[in-house]
């Protein structure tokens, strides 16, 4: 009977923990939080108690069974089987008990044991998410852009303009004299040439104008990855390279894109980097941005150096006019509207350029031009406020630069960044709240492995499972299994840090409008304005793109919104430096033959 007893309170024990695992670990599984998984671990331990009188109950119900079982077969849930053993040694009785008993108290040890492994699995589970949860809401606080904010870092930038076009180093915004008075009217004709250099890739161009009537006759242009080893090497390196493509990509014209005979070459530089305009074709590097860094190039004239390149392999180019790739995508889109009073780039870095009224330059000394306008280079990726929203995670990405302290606003906005600000994010989560398993990834240490393209193909996944996101997160980071919980969660950091970029853009483009008087209706009249928009941000990333249009219609206003147009100027930066070519030619007034 002894025997019989204690099995069955084992099977009782062992069944009860096991109803109880399964509840908790269903309830987990339905809800990641903390107190609702503590409110389940009450619940389960209220209805397992025993306190001494239900105990005592259970005892005198043993004890009723028992008197049954032995009244009649079948009487009683206990069928108190008789053994036929009448005799037991001395003490054995005692013994068998005790062991009995000791194997039945293992026995439910080892199964609530079980349950409580899992239950703590299953809380520091819960534990961890919360953890992940919270790193991300403190992410989208601190990355919150409502529109006062905007108006704010609009109002900064219209204040920096100001500084920066009264004196030079007046401003983080230096506000560069172009030396572009005349913008192209359409009329332009012949054959011309175009270097855009802008990133770690660059372009050469040939273009065949034909006048008013026909506008870009033919044009053809081939692309060149720059080897990262240049980047950060000598001058000389650099432009020796860029040379030899320019040189190969002449050798295969066609018979339609010679030069009328006894005619030089002509080429527009578009250079995206801060230069010191010195005339329409020479300037000085300021300094590099977008991950170059070639020391002996700094204070050196751009046009000089790339001419001497082309000299020392015996390339007949001469370089008419050297321009910043905002100017260039300026004076492309004012080819075909001539509404168009300011051009932004948001691809690999970021810059604006506009149109200002000469007399409202105090830093220009010298004779104004006759246009009465200037292009002015506002190299707005170094603008920074104390009204923008930084976090923690920029200033790492800063202090770790190769310009710490330099282009803030960059930094947050433009397509070299935004796919780094997040891999540190995630990074964090793996660390502190083990968000890919117990260890971080290896390749989730290493910076920038996660591209802006590749973080714009996450957000944009719309698939039931986020497909897109998991091969993302195999192929470059070698994450492998993530839950749908996992790849949501990736997807909604990818929303917020895109989307602060794409408010701020906004912003910037805002303060543009504000300084030139173009944000508000003046007289009961309404000025047209256009935006140039170009870069591989705006034009592939159409989250950031249209959440940045978006936007400028909210800070602008129903009224006014209606009258400034954003326009893709596509391949401005080639087209336009080609055109600045035309404009600024040596052979202007020469009938072509």
């Amino acid at each position: 009977m002894g025997k019989v007893a204690v099995g069955a309170a084992v099977v009782c024990a062992a069944a009860v923990c096991a109803a109880a695992a399964l509840v908790v670990r269903h309830r987990m599984q339905s809800s990641g939080r903390w107190a609702r998984a503590m409110a389940i671990l009450r619940e389960v331990e209220e209805k397992c108690g025993t306190p001494i009188s239900k105990l005592r109950q259970v005892a005198d119900a043993m004890t009723v069974e028992m008197h049954a079982g032995l009244a009649s077969e079948g009487g009683s849930k206990l069928k108190m089987l008789i053994s036929y053993v009448d005799n037991l040694p001395t003490g054995e009785r005692e013994r068998m008990g005790k062991v009995a008993v000791g194997a039945a108290v293992v026995c439910a040890a080892a199964v609530c044991a079980a349950a409580a492994l899992v239950v703590r699995h299953r809380m520091q589970s819960s534990g961890r998410w919360a953890r992940a949860m919270a790193i991300l809401r403190e992410v989208e606080e601190k990355c919150g852009t409502p529109i006062s904010k905007l108006r704010q870092v609009a109002d900064a930038m219209t204040v920096e303009m100001h500084a920066g076009l009264a004196s030079e180093g007046g401003s983080k915004l230096k506000m560069l004299i172009s030396y572009v008075d005349n913008l192209p009217t359409g009329d332009e004709k012949g054959l011309f040439y175009a270097l855009d250099l802008g990133g770690t890739n660059f372009r050469v161009l040939r273009v065949q104008l034909g006048g008013k009537d026909k506008s870009v006759v033919n044009q053809e242009f081939d692309e060149v990855s720059i080897p990262p080893h240049l980047m950060t090497g000598t001058s000389e390196e650099l432009f020796d390279f860029i040379a030899r493509a320019l040189a190969k990509f002449v050798a295969t014209e066609g018979e339609g894109f010679h030069p009328a005979p006894g005619r030089q070459r002509e080429l527009g530089f578009t250079f995206s980097f801060p230069v010191r305009q010195l005339s329409i074709s020479s300037g000085t590097l300021i300094k590099w941005t977008k991950g170059f860094n070639i020391e002996d190039a700094v204070g050196q004239d751009v046009v000089g150096e790339l001419t001497k390149s082309m000299e020392k392999i015996g390339l007949d180019m001469r370089v008419a006019a050297l321009v910043n790739d905002t100017i260039g995508t300026l004076a492309g889109g004012r080819y075909h509207n001539q509404d168009v009073a300011a051009a932004v780039i948001l691809g690999t870095g970021t810059n604006a350029a506009y149109v200002e009224r000469a007399h409202a330059i105090p830093k220009w000394h010298g004779l104004l031009p006759k246009s009465g306008e200037m292009v002015i280079n506002m190299e707005w990726g170094n603008f920074r406020s104390s009204h923008l929203p930084l976090t923690e995670y920029d200033q790492a990405l800063d202090v770790e630069s190769l310009n710490p302290g330099e282009q803030i606003f960059e930094k947050i906005i433009s397509g070299m960044y935004l796919g780094e600000i997040v891999r540190r994010v995630l990074s964090r989560m793996a660390e502190e709240a083990d968000f890919f398993g117990d260890t971080v990834p290896p390749k989730l240490q290493i910076p920038f492995i996660l591209r802006t393209p590749d973080m714009s193909a996450m957000h944009h996944d719309t698939s039931p499972d986020l497909r897109v996101v998991g091969g993302k997160l195999k192929d470059i980071l070698e994450i492998s299994n993530t839950s749908l919980k996992t790849r949501k969660t990736i997807v909604e950091l990818c929303d917020i840090v895109a989307t602060r970029g794409a408010r701020l853009s906004a912003a910037g483009i805002f303060g543009i409008l504000k300084k030139l008087g173009r944000d508000t209706v003046r007289d009961g009249e309404k000025q047209k304005s256009v935006i140039a928009l170009d870069g591989g941000l705006y034009e592939h990333y159409n989250k950031f793109s249209a959440c940045m249009e978006s936007t400028l219609k909210e800070l602008l206003g129903g009224e006014i919104a209606e009258s400034i147009v954003i326009e893709h100027s596509n391949d401005g930066s080639g087209i336009g430096a080609a055109l600045l070519a035309a404009s600024h030619s040596q052979y202007v007034g020469v009938e072509e033959s």
